[in-house]
């Protein structure tokens, strides 16, 4: 099947190089410390911060820094799969990790000693990326210095088999960002923006962040973490191998778009506050 037609063109319309449709709100959620909406296309997560507040377990306590806990979910009617989906089960608690170590990388969490952030993000509608056979890694490296994939510290990482060929994989990206977004609406203090984005490699051609028709060829993809004004790398997974040269490529391509779902987010953090001045002005 072509994906990419002679034209250059998707079969969504859409360039290589171009993001599927972004759309965000912050304060969904009224009682939560901070919530937003994040939609990247057909993905659509919500997501609520509480905190910081008092650990609720003093077992967890940590003297030096708030204790960061995630909670990620997909609401049963996310999907056209009408199977009630296990809370708890090992993907969610997978992508809750995942979700949690990026957004610690982020979080200036030595401001807050002996407290609790809650994080909790649900899936309301799934689309995009998949992961059928997945190498995991979280880590805080150089953008401009990163090593080959193959010498990345293998400390942190986790594979999953066919099982893992589900929703949830694809929408990590998309809890990441509406994270990011609700921990500025909670007034989080973070060293910067923790943003996400996934590309892949189809019909010889690196895509940025994949649809789900594209993700189902089962084609290599690259889904990066970063924080985009301090050059790290906070998430890298790839769920295919790929030569050294195109790796580098397509991942510089999904670094493109965490760059551009930054700006994204820090024009939503403008309006908004243009708009909570203009109320209190009023």
């Amino acid at each position: 099947m072509e994906y990419v037609s002679p034209e250059g063109l998707r079969l969504d319309g859409r360039r290589p190089t171009e993001m599927r449709q972004l759309r965000a709100e912050i304060g969904a959620v009224s009682k939560a410390d901070g919530s937003a909406v994040f939609e990247m296309g057909n993905t659509k997560v919500i997501a609520a911060v509480y905190g910081p507040r008092e650990v609720q377990n003093r077992s967890q306590q940590i003297n030096d820094q708030a204790l960061v806990r995630c909670e990620y979910s997909m609401a049963n009617f996310s999907t056209g799969d009408r199977v009630r989906k296990p809370k708890g089960d090992r993907r969610s608690i997978e992508i809750s990790l995942v979700i949690r170590q990026t957004m610690e990388a982020c979080i200036m969490t030595h401001l807050m000693p002996r407290s609790q952030i809650d994080i909790f993000v649900q899936v309301l509608q799934a689309d995009g990326v998949s992961s059928y056979s997945c190498v995991s890694l979280s880590c805080s490296l150089p953008l401009i210095d990163h090593p080959h994939f193959m010498n990345y510290p293998k400390n942190n990482q986790s594979c999953g088999g066919m099982e893992g060929a589900d929703y949830v994989n694809r929408t990590r990206s998309a809890c990441i960002n509406a994270a990011t977004l609700a921990l500025a609406d909670a007034g989080i203090p973070m060293h910067d923006l923790a943003t996400s984005c996934s590309a892949g490699y189809l019909n010889s051609t690196p895509l940025l962040d994949l649809n789900y028709i594209e993700d189902s060829a089962g084609g290599a993809d690259v889904t990066v973490g970063i924080l985009p004004t301090l050059d790290k790398v906070t998430l890298l997974q790839m769920d295919a191998k790929l030569p050294t040269n195109i790796f580098e490529d397509v991942m510089q391509l999904a670094t493109e778009g965490c760059k551009a779902i930054a700006n994204y987010i820090r024009e939503v953090l403008v309006e908004n506050t243009k708009q909570l001045e203009y109320r209190r002005g009023s």
